[in-house]
């Protein structure tokens, strides 16, 4: 079954990528189909010739999103102007502004000099932390090497590398010493006293499943692949995220904390994923060590852009996201936020009720029935981006990779049965 259903995810996204290629209004788009149609083809005829499916999954990622993104970077290099979306010279303006004025951002009125068919890209609606990526090209000129997709995959195959290496290691159910049912603890096939401490992690295991489709979310989807190689700021944010879950999982606080703390430090799509993992790490009482890392990386990236210019960074990460700065966000995917935010009369306040409402949902739902496990931390996390995608007023499609990578690698974390939890649990431990 694994592998027809293996078949049909290369086949289909040979298909797509086909049609985006012959079809894409956007050229980034166009050339990226025109490679990554071979390459979802290729794997399609492997798949029942290799054996190792995460092997398959993970040269597939090479051959649709890697090599379409160098190509297009050395094409770049080379001239042409119409190999990366925006939000690439986005990222390397931002690293150019860090470099001369100490913050990524331009102020209100440097933006209203700019001319009004180019004063899109004089907004930069991402955390202080997404100028790093910037860095090179301001650094080194206009190179292939220095192209911010590139440093963006860099930090997506080391953590996302990570991750999977630390899920694999998780111990079986049956190894894990338990505190929530002496009853549970009767049915262990394994002595209480080989089970193994929170930072000692069992032999690596075979690749699950689970797992191969985990990985398979996370690079050779079209919505992720594509991403990487036309645009790909939101695919290290997600690789992080995975990797914060995944030290969660292996009883790592506050690695984990340091890992969606970077995420954050970039975007803000990855504070639900705080919000969550400090939840989770109330219940299990590791707090103190998370926190330092997941809220003190944000706030220490926000500081210099706060001290050099607040007004700049207000402009950028608030009012241009939310609809007040002097120009509107393209992002307008047909999810029910933005349609009722259009059709009807007051729509964009509606929406934005709809929006909080859910949220508040959310969160009672999170403090009422708390994550105790990284397992249920990410399905908090996958549900609750999910929600707030299909309810934004302005939002785009290739959002929905976020949810989609979460849920998926939710099932990789269940053998995570709370031992990062301390042995004198905590009141809200219990149950």
């Amino acid at each position: 079954m694994t592998k027809k259903l293996d078949l049909a995810l290369y086949a289909l996204s040979a298909v797509f990528a086909l049609v985006t290629a012959l079809t894409s209004t956007l050229l980034p788009h166009r050339a990226w189909g025109a490679v990554a149609a071979w390459g979802y083809l290729t794997a399609a005829l492997l798949v029942y010739l290799v054996q190792r499916r995460d092997l398959l999954a993970w040269a597939t990622w090479g051959a649709v999103a890697l090599l379409p993104l160098v190509i297009q970077s050395v094409q770049r290099a080379g001239g042409r102007t119409d190999r990366a979306q925006e939000e690439v010279l986005v990222v390397e303006h931002m690293g150019e502004s860090l470099l001369h004025s100490g913050t990524p951002y331009l102020s209100r009125t440097e933006i209203a000099a700019i001319p009004l068919d180019e004063r899109l890209l004089g907004y930069r609606p991402y955390q202080p932390g997404m100028s790093i990526f910037g860095v090179p090209r301001a650094l080194a000129g206009d190179h292939w090497f220095t192209d911010a997709r590139i440093w963006f995959a860099i930090m997506t195959m080391v953590t996302l590398g990570a991750a999977v290496t630390l899920v694999r290691s998780l111990p079986t159910p049956s190894a894990v010493r338990t505190t929530r049912s002496p009853f549970k603890l009767l049915r262990s096939t394994a002595p209480v006293s080989q089970a193994p401490a929170p930072d000692a992690p069992g032999p690596v295991a075979p690749v699950s499943p689970a797992l191969v489709r985990a990985i398979q979310a996370a690079t050779v989807l079209p919505v992720t692949a594509l991403t990487l190689a036309t645009g790909g700021d939101d695919i290290p944010v997600l690789a992080l995220c995975l990797l914060a879950l995944a030290l969660a999982a292996t009883g790592r606080p506050g690695w984990s904390g340091l890992a969606v703390g970077a995420a954050a430090a970039c975007k803000l799509f990855a504070l639900p994923v705080v919000a969550v993992l400090v939840v989770h790490a109330v219940v299990t009482g590791t707090w103190r060590r998370l926190l330092p890392g997941a809220l003190g990386l944000p706030l220490l990236a926000l500081l210099p852009p706060l001290l050099v210019n607040a007004d700049a960074l207000i402009e950028n990460v608030l009012r241009f996201p939310l609809g007040h700065g002097l120009v509107t966000s393209p992002a307008q995917s047909p999810f029910p936020g933005y349609l009722i935010s259009q059709a009807l009369p007051g729509g964009r306040y509606i929406a934005v009720g709809l929006l909080v409402s859910a949220a508040a949902v959310i969160g009672f739902l999170l403090l009422r029935r708390p994550p105790r496990t990284a397992h249920s931390a990410a399905l908090f996390c996958g549900y609750g981006l999910l929600t707030a995608i299909l309810l934004m007023p302005t939002t785009r499609f290739g959002y929905l990779l976020y949810p989609v990578a979460l849920l998926l690698f939710a099932p990789v974390l269940s053998k995570d049965t709370g031992s990062s939890a301390p042995r004198h649990d905590t009141a809200l431990y219990r149950h």
